[in-house]
């Protein structure tokens, strides 16, 4: 990377680091690096770039009084360290820097500029007033180990068929565990990119992997399911969301992305007065993507349904529906294990409320069944048996 004698410091975040680094591993190609002003105007009026669908121009455009003042004293060849939480992560050559308008770029990400849009209140205090574009390297071993890890399993395994299901498991439920199983019957391998936010709603991201890892290594067949942390910043937003999710998954090496009906970006949304799909939208970046239908629980079919299957009305069906499930893990309680896998609920709780029994050896030994022998028990196996007490039925 060429240098300079000028040298200056802006200062990103997380979510600005992680983005710059999918795009430098080739992952949201056939965007490759930061846009110019010329394209950035181009991608705003077309929403294409290189011939393929993308909702709005890639650009840095950090906030802040410091990063302004280094942006504004700029000029073409300038070497730009670029530093993360006080630790220098990258650098970038300068090519050329404008002023854009914070209020248009969030109505390009965002659908709305509107400060009660929970993204829009958290992007607007991050979003500077001017670009900067060039040729950049940054350093995020995250990101490059994962796709190495991919690219090997699907040579081991030599995979034709790939698929790709971007799930938040906010928490695993019955219906995820459907959606999967039914993805793996047509594919020779399943990439779960688990979605890792940069905020702390929900469940903490390793425990929802780790109960996610305990599904796949107890109920699903070996070497046919891989797990992929997917940081999905700010520029995942909206209906963007999927266009993104299609692009991710496609240079990740998969055939094909499944996403379920209730996606909430998965309907129409609006391009010079025309309704457009995802599938629209998706067309040109060559990947398949497949929907499957809302499951829920009939109570008179007893088993998970399609809802456009099941001859029974609303009132004879258990919906998935994940807020209510984690309220109920985040007050401590089992969920049915008709909603959540026992073992599932039983990894979640148990890394949520270490520690919760004061004398977890004696409540076991006085309440499930045993053998007679001294056996020290962990707080996820007693999870798992008191459900097993629950689910017996002589006396119900």
């Amino acid at each position: 990377m060429a240098s300079s004698k000028r040298n200056n410091q802006l200062h990103i975040d997380a979510e600005a680091l992680s983005t710059l680094a999918l795009v430098q591993e080739g992952l949201i190609s056939p965007v490759e690096t930061l846009m110019t002003q010329e394209e950035a105007i181009e991608v705003r009026k077309t929403k294409m770039y290189k011939g393929v669908a993308f909702p709005f121009p890639f650009l840095l455009t950090p906030g802040g009084k410091k990063n302004e003042e280094c942006l504004k004293s700029l000029k073409k060849g300038d070497v730009v360290e670029l530093f993360n939480e006080g630790k220098q992560v990258g650098e970038l050559v300068v090519e050329e820097t404008f002023h854009i308008d914070p209020i248009e770029r969030l109505k390009c990400i965002y659908g709305t500029a509107d400060e009660s849009h929970p993204g829009v209140k958290s992007t607007m205090k991050r979003l500077g007033n001017i670009a900067v574009t060039g040729e950049y390297r940054v350093n995020y071993p995250l990101i490059t180990s994962y796709k190495k890890m991919v690219q090997e399993k699907i040579k081991e395994v030599n995979a034709k068929n790939v698929s790709a299901l971007m799930l938040a498991a906010n928490p695993l439920n019955r219906a995820h565990e459907r959606m999967i199983r039914q993805t793996l019957d047509q594919s020779d391998l399943v990439i779960l990119f688990l979605l890792k936010p940069f905020t702390k709603d929900g469940l903490r991201y390793d425990i929802r992997y780790d109960a996610i890892l305990t599904f796949i290594e107890n109920f699903l067949p070996n070497n046919k399911v891989i797990v992929v942390p997917l940081e999905n910043s700010y520029i995942f937003a909206g209906y963007n969301e999927l266009i993104l999710d299609a692009l991710v998954a496609k240079n990740y090496g998969c055939t094909r992305l499944v996403v379920g009906k209730n996606h909430a970006g998965l309907g129409l949304f609006y391009d010079h007065n025309t309704a457009n799909s995802i599938f629209d939208a998706t067309k040109d970046i060559d990947i398949e993507v497949n929907t499957f239908e809302e499951y829920v629980y009939c109570n008179k079919c007893r088993t998970l349904v399609s809802k456009t299957t099941c001859p029974h009305g609303q009132h004879h069906h258990i919906h998935y529906h994940s807020p209510s499930i984690l309220s109920l893990i985040n007050e401590g309680i089992l969920p049915p294990s008709i909603l959540v896998r026992r073992e599932v609920s039983a990894s979640i709780l148990s890394a949520m409320f270490p520690d919760r029994f004061e004398n977890l050896q004696k409540i076991y030994d006085s309440l499930i069944p045993n053998d007679g022998l001294m056996e020290e028990h962990t707080e996820e196996e007693f999870y798992i048996k008191l459900m097993g007490l629950y689910q017996t039925s002589s006396l119900t």
